[in-house]
């Protein structure tokens, strides 16, 4: 069954094309280790929640844009493995291809999909 894994994050406004390269490179990584798509959307109508919302849940700052992305996998299982190998691969690593955004703003899971029509 399909698996995805979710993310959302606050991105400065002027990184996106720092984020645009470091997203394009790592989609790279992760369809050679079993991803089928790697989807990356650059926040255009993103709302303030009352209670929560994408803004409140990265904590954006004013000079900010949220970015929501997803990974799409074959399975569980072959996300694991490939997670595994993306993680170790050097390609990815912070002082190779450092994350242009504030890591520990970052939200994300592994989900498995319900319905896909």
């Amino acid at each position: 069954m399909t698996y995805v894994d979710g993310f959302v994050a606050a991105v400065p406004n002027e990184n996106k094309e720092a984020f645009r390269q470091h997203a394009d490179k790592a989609a790279e990584v992760f369809k050679e280790y079993g991803a089928l798509q790697v989807i990356e959307c650059w926040g255009d109508e993103v709302p303030d929640g009352e209670v929560t919302s994408f803004p409140r849940a990265v904590k954006l700052k004013p000079d900010e844009t949220v970015v929501f992305s997803w990974i799409t996998w074959p399975s569980r299982e072959v996300r694991n493995q490939g997670m595994d190998k993306v993680m170790a691969d050097s390609r990815l690593q912070p002082e190779t291809n450092p994350m242009p955004f504030d890591g520990k703003r970052l939200i994300y899971g592994g989900f498995e999909i319900l319905v896909d029509r």
